[in-house]
C-alpha cells in the first residue's frame, strides 16, 4: 500500500476556504484534515468537508456524458467527442440564428475556485451570452456597503482580538464560519464581551455572553435603537460629522422614534435594548454581520442601519472596530483579461425561474449550467426546473445527478475539488489558497477547464483558450506575483492577500463619491413598527450535515424535518407529519418541537432535493431585496395544515 499526503485548499461555498491535507492510499483519497500550518484553519475542518471523501469516492459519480434524445425520455451514455460536438454545434447554431443572448450560462457557488472565471470568460468571448446579476446570498450586503463605504471589505481577520466587544449580527459561526469559534473563545478569555443578536436559537449562544432574540427582520430597529440610547448618553463620536455625509438626517431618523418604540419594533424589551447599548459603548466594538439578515425584503436597509451605527459611534477605521460582512475574495487576482460589462442582458439571480421563462427578444433557447444546482438552491424550485426543462437545449455540468441535471438534455461529468488545480480566495479572511490536484479523476471525467478547451477548438476560440491550466493560473496570479507573494503561496499553500489593509479606512477616507460615509437617511415603515402578522417565517438554514444541496441520497428519503416552537404547532405533536403551505405551494414535513425558538419561525435545513419533495425553496417566491438583487428567502410566510 502506498500512502501519501498532499496540501490543497477547499473551494466549497464557505467563508473559511480551509487549507487541507489529503491522505491518499493507492490513488484514492481516504482522509481530509485541516492544514496545521494555515493561520486560520489551524489543523481542523468542518464535518462536512471531513466527510467529503465519501462523496468523492461515491458510486453515484457520473463518469460518462449522458444524452436525453427526447424531452420525455431517459438518458443514454455517449462518448465525449460526440457530446462535445453536440454542445458546440448547439452553441454555434443558437448564436447564429438568434444571437449570443439566446444562450444563458449560469454558475453559482458549487465551486469558489478562481479558475472558474476562465469559463465565464469563454462565454464572454463566444457570445457575449445572457448572464445572471445580483447574488442570492450576499447581494444585499455588498450593495449596502458599496453605498455606505464605497467598498465591501473588512479589517484583518485577527483584529477582532483588539475589540472589547464583538457583536454577532445573525451569525451562527458554529455552522457557517467555524474557525471563528476558537478566536471568539480566546477573545472572551481575554475579557472581550460577545453579544449575539439572532431570531434563531443556535449553538453560537454557547460562546456568547449576551443573547438577544428579536423578531425576524428586527436588526435595523435594534441598530437605530442602540444609536438612540447612545445619542442621549453622549455616546456618538463627536468627530463623526467630519467623515459622515447626512449626519444630521441620520440623527433625525434616530430621534424619529423613542428607544421604547425602537425596542417594540424589534420585539425586544426596553431593558434589553439598553443592555445592548451598554455593551456597545464598551468599545472598541467590532460588528461581524451574518448572511441571513440580508435575505429579507429590506435586507440592504438592515445592513445600512448597522453600518451607520458603527460609523457614528467611531468604530470605523480603528483597530478592534469595523462592520465586517465580507472579505474581498477576488481582489488578489488579475482579471484584466475579462470585461463583464460587455454582457448585454442579465437576469437577476433570485428571479432566475420566471426570468428565463419570460425572456424575449430573443428568448433564451439554450442553457449552460455548471458549478450550480439552481433547482434546489434558488427560489421557486419548480419554476426553475421548468425553465431548464423547457429550453430547446440544456447542458448541465456536474459530478452527480442533481435536481438540475435531471432537467438537462446533455449532462457532462466533471471533477471534484480534489481532482483539479485551481486557486481560492476567502470571503471570511484575507488568505489566498493554492488548490492542487491530489488524485486523478475517474476515467471518463473531465475538468471544467478541459471542457472549455475542447469547446474552444470547436467554436473558433482555440487560440485563446486551448492552453494548459497552469498558464491561466499564472495569469490570474500576476498581481500577487508582482508583490513577491507567489512563491509562498505555491510552497506553503497559502499567503495573505498583499492588497488588503490591516485596518480598513484607517485614514477615515472612503472610496465613495465624496470620500465620506454615506449614512442612511430613512427606513421603510415595515422596519419601524411592531409586526402584527404572526405567520410562521420559513427559514432554511445552513447545517453541519451537508454543504448546500450535496446531501447523501439516503438522507433525502421521507419528509424533511421542520423545527417549530410547541406553541406554534397547535394540536400537532412532536414527530407528526403535516403539510406546510405558502403562496407557492405545499410540502410535507415532520415536526420537531423546540421551545428555544421563537413562535413565529419554522426552521428547515438548506439544500433539500426538490425531486424528493424536500426543498424549502419550492415554497419561496422569486423576489429581490431592496438593493443588490439578493433573494428574499426568509420573508416567506407558511402555515400548517392537517
Amino acid at each position: 500500500m502506498t500512502t501519501t499526503q498532499h496540501k490543497t485548499a477547499c473551494t466549497r461555498d464557505c467563508p473559511d476556504a480551509c487549507g487541507l491535507i489529503a491522505t491518499v492510499e493507492n490513488g484514492t483519497v481516504v482522509r481530509l484534515d485541516g492544514d496545521p500550518d494555515h493561520p486560520v484553519t489551524q489543523g481542523f475542518i468542518c464535518g462536512r468537508t471531513r466527510r467529503f471523501p465519501e462523496r468523492q469516492n461515491s458510486s453515484e459519480r457520473l463518469t460518462k456524458p449522458l444524452l436525453r434524445r427526447q424531452k420525455s425520455g431517459s438518458f443514454d451514455a455517449i462518448e465525449w467527442p460526440a457530446a462535445l460536438d453536440l454542445a458546440a454545434e448547439n452553441l454555434i447554431r443558437f448564436k447564429q440564428e438568434s444571437g449570443g443572448t439566446s444562450i444563458m450560462q449560469y454558475r453559482c457557488g458549487g465551486s469558489l475556485g478562481i479558475m472558474k472565471h476562465v469559463g465565464d470568460y469563454f462565454f464572454e468571448r463566444f457570445g457575449p451570452v445572457t448572464e445572471k446579476s445580483g447574488d442570492v446570498c450576499t447581494g444585499a450586503a455588498e450593495a449596502a456597503q458599496l453605498e455606505d463605504f464605497g467598498t465591501f471589505e473588512s479589517n484583518d481577520y485577527f483584529d477582532l482580538h483588539n475589540a472589547k466587544t464583538i457583536f454577532l449580527w445573525g451569525k451562527n459561526v458554529s455552522v457557517s464560519n467555524i474557525h471563528l469559534i476558537p478566536e471568539l473563545k480566546k477573545a472572551r478569555a481575554n475579557g472581550t464581551r460577545i453579544v449575539l443578536i439572532d431570531p434563531i436559537h443556535h449553538q453560537t449562544t454557547a460562546v456568547s455572553d449576551c443573547y438577544i432574540q428579536p423578531r425576524p427582520g428586527g436588526d435595523a430597529a435594534i441598530a437605530l435603537g442602540i444609536a438612540a440610547c447612545l445619542l442621549k448618553e453622549g455616546g456618538w463620536d463627536p468627530d463623526a460629522s467630519g467623515y459622515c455625509d447626512h449626519h444630521d438626517r441620520f440623527q433625525q431618523l434616530v430621534r424619529s422614534h423613542t428607544p421604547e418604540e425602537w425596542a417594540r419594533a424589534a420585539d425586544i424589551s426596553l431593558d434589553q435594548l439598553r443592555m445592548l447599548a451598554a455593551e456597545w459603548s464598551n468599545g472598541p466594538t467590532c460588528s461581524l454581520i451574518g448572511w441571513g439578515l440580508q435575505r429579507r425584503k429590506f435586507g440592504a436597509t438592515s445592513i445600512r442601519a448597522i453600518d451607520a451605527l458603527v460609523a457614528v459611534t467611531g468604530n470605523l477605521g480603528i483597530t478592534g472596530g469595523g462592520a465586517s460582512s465580507y472579505f474581498g475574495r477576488r481582489t488578489a487576482f488579475d482579471f484584466s483579461f475579462s470585461n463583464p460589462a460587455v454582457c448585454p442582458r442579465r437576469i437577476p439571480e433570485p428571479l432566475f425561474g420566471p426570468g428565463v421563462m419570460q425572456a424575449a427578444d430573443p428568448p433564451i433557447r439554450m442553457m449552460w449550467v455548471w458549478a450550480a444546482n439552481p433547482v434546489a438552491m434558488l427560489p421557486e424550485s419548480e419554476t426553475v426546473a421548468e425553465a431548464l426543462r423547457s429550453r430547446e437545449f440544456t447542458v448541465v455540468v456536474d459530478p452527480f445527478m442533481t435536481d438540475s441535471a435531471q432537467c438537462a438534455d446533455l449532462i457532462l461529468p466533471t471533477t471534484t475539488m480534489l481532482e483539479e488545480d485551481d486557486l481560492v480566495g476567502a470571503y471570511g479572511h484575507h488568505y489566498v489558497g493554492a488548490v492542487n490536484k491530489v488524485v486523478e479523476p475517474p476515467k471518463g471525467v473531465l475538468t471544467d477547464h478541459e471542457i472549455f478547451r475542447e469547446l474552444s477548438r470547436r467554436t473558433g476560440h482555440a487560440e485563446e483558450f486551448d492552453v494548459e491550466t497552469e498558464v491561466w493560473r499564472k495569469r490570474l496570479l500576476s498581481r500577487i506575483d508582482a508583490e513577491g507573494a507567489t512563491e509562498q503561496l505555491m510552497t506553503e499553500g497559502f499567503v495573505r492577500n498583499p492588497f488588503t489593509p490591516e485596518i480598513l479606512f484607517a485614514d477615515r477616507v472612503f472610496p465613495t463619491e465624496t470620500g465620506r460615509v454615506n449614512l442612511i437617511q430613512e427606513l421603510p415603515e415595515e422596519l419601524t413598527t411592531p409586526e402584527t402578522d404572526r405567520g410562521l417565517r420559513l427559514t432554511a438554514l445552513s447545517t453541519s450535515k451537508s454543504q448546500a444541496s450535496q446531501w447523501p441520497t439516503e438522507s433525502q428519503e421521507g419528509p424533511a424535518e421542520a423545527v417549530i416552537h410547541p406553541d406554534a404547532a397547535g394540536d400537532h405533536a412532536d414527530g407528526d407529519v403535516v403539510s406546510i403551505s405558502s403562496t407557492e405551494g405545499t410540502m410535507q414535513v415532520r415536526l420537531k418541537h423546540d421551545a428555544r425558538q421563537r413562535p413565529d419561525v419554522l426552521l428547515m435545513e438548506k439544500g433539500g432535493w426538490h425531486s424528493k419533495g424536500r426543498s424549502a425553496n419550492a415554497l419561496v417566491p422569486a423576489e429581490v431585496t431592496d438593493n443588490g438583487e439578493c433573494a428574499v428567502y426568509y420573508d416567506t410566510v407558511v402555515r400548517l395544515e392537517g
